[in-house]
């Protein structure tokens, strides 16, 4: 460095001097600029499966696409021959097809016709028994999601068919608890249910007495892989989801893609990875209920126990319609996140609330880090391109102090929302290292809200036509 010094001139060495004393690390030249340079060796750990040239059609093992038929036990049937004979295409020709849980098996894709729907029955029971299972961020037994996959490798379901959760304001969506999703005074609802799992994170109880399922009334994800590897999810349409709809938990190489999701009932999240590694999410289209991806890793003390983050996760190219979030972390984050990076995406909808947020709180606590955005076009949100909260629903109660810093943002336009920025940390624990570049923000009807933030930097940005300060 004495050496490095002795060539360069008195204004180079003052400059030098001056943007080393602006940013603790020089984050914005080193950081800032070549964070995006990791995305290239991430994706080279990303690589869809790849199954033998064998096909297995539903209906050779006795289904019927006639929307009333229980297949149930042809997709078993069918998935289980797939499997035995080393893999291949489990076919789902035309046709609507009923059923109940669906179970893969290592080395089978699940391919969906462009003319077949799988129409999943509204009847509890048909997910039973339970299953291995997180519930908002919470391991349990419960019942199973519709598609599910525990510790398998080679998975995917593909096709331009559609899976059709029928969930409604008469069938899992009243489990909320919400009068605006069909939910009545002294009919069922999750919050006992939800209260009495969180009592037993709490007390350590072992995952496999936390048992829940019928009688209960925790909604399923829609579809889930949990401890599984190789994953392929790609051009299905989902909709009229029970809850989360596309939900990895503890996986690694996950790719979804060119899916399209529509359905907007209570927690309707589009996709969630939660506790897992190397994942693309590219070509998609969100409309939902919820939030339209919403990386997680677990929550309070099971997030802290299980301590496994979220990291090296690629968002790219996604349209966000309706939701409370376009890409969102947290807020069961408990178990950190890091290395995210989204880019190419277009928001816009009165019904979404927010283009990127962070959500989390002190019982929760976490630290994410190391999160890009990219060359994204906002049109109108409701509440603010950018929130990061602190304070999220129980607030500063916990002893879990939250961390969260080093947030690139570059090469953003949107045209309409009530706040650019709304940044609400901790006094000892500041939102840290905030950086936008080349940002523009318009139609913004509020000041930034900016509670207990450092080293919040903004270059070529403006708000509103105002360049902001450098």
């Amino acid at each position: 460095m004495r050496k490095s010094l002795q060539i360069i001139n008195g204004f180079q060495i003052l400059l030098l001097a001056l943007l080393i004393g602006y940013s603790q690390t020089c984050d914005w030249i080193q950081t800032g600029s070549s964070g995006w340079d990791k995305v290239p060796e991430i994706l080279k750990n990303i690589r869809p499966p790849d199954f033998p040239d064998r096909d297995f059609i539903i209906t050779d093992f006795g289904a019927i696409g006639d929307a009333n038929f229980d297949c149930t036990d042809a997709f078993r049937k069918v998935i289980k021959s797939c499997h035995d004979a080393g893999g291949g295409y489990v076919i789902v020709p035309a046709g609507t097809y009923l059923t109940g849980a669906i179970h893969l098996q290592d080395n089978v894709c699940l391919h969906i016709d462009s003319a077949a729907t799988i129409l999943f029955s509204q009847d509890p029971r048909k997910y039973l028994p339970v299953v291995f299972t997180r519930f908002e961020g919470l391991e349990c037994m419960n019942y199973s999601p519709f598609i599910y996959a525990f510790d398998k490798e080679n998975i995917a379901i593909t096709g331009k068919g559609t899976l059709d959760g029928q969930a409604d304001t008469s069938c899992w969506w009243t489990w909320a608890g919400n009068t605006v999703y069909g939910w009545r005074q002294n009919s069922p609802c999750q919050i006992t249910d939800r209260n009495t799992l969180m009592q037993m994170v709490e007390e350590n109880t072992p995952v496999q007495n936390r048992i829940f399922g019928e009688g209960h009334f925790l909604r399923p994800s829609f579809i889930q892989f949990y401890r599984s590897k190789n994953i392929l999810v790609e051009g299905i349409n989902i909709k009229r989801s029970p809850m989360w709809e596309i939900h990895p938990v503890l996986c690694e190489n996950v790719t979804v893609r060119n899916i399209n999701i529509d359905t907007h009932g209570p927690n309707n999240d589009g996709c969630n990875p939660e506790s897992s590694k190397n994942v693309l999410i590219s070509n998609c289209r969100f409309d939902t209920g919820d939030d339209c991806i919403a990386i997680k890793s677990g929550r309070n003390g099971d997030g802290r126990r299980i301590n496994v983050p979220s990291e090296n996760i690629i968002i790219r190219d996604c349209v966000m319609r309706d939701g409370h979030g376009g890409v969102v972390i947290g807020s069961e984050i408990s178990g950190n996140c890091r290395n995210v990076f989204a880019e190419n995406c277009r928001m816009d909808s009165p019904n979404l609330e927010r283009a990127f947020r962070i959500k989390t709180n002190s019982l929760r606590g976490g630290i994410v880090e190391n999160i890009y955005m990219r060359k994204v076009i906002i049109g109108k949100v409701s509440d603010a391109i950018i929130r990061i909260n602190f304070q999220y629903e129980e607030g500063d109660v916990g002893s879990y102090t939250p961390i969260v810093r080093n947030i690139y943002i570059n090469d953003i336009i949107s045209h309409e929302s009530m706040y650019a920025l709304a940044l609400d940390g901790y006094a000892r624990s500041p939102i840290s290292n905030v950086q936008l570049e080349n940002c523009q923000f318009n139609g913004v009807k509020e000041t930034n809200i900016l509670n207990n933030v450092s080293g919040l930097k903004m270059k070529n940005t403006s708000i509103n036509g105002i360049l902001q300060g450098q």
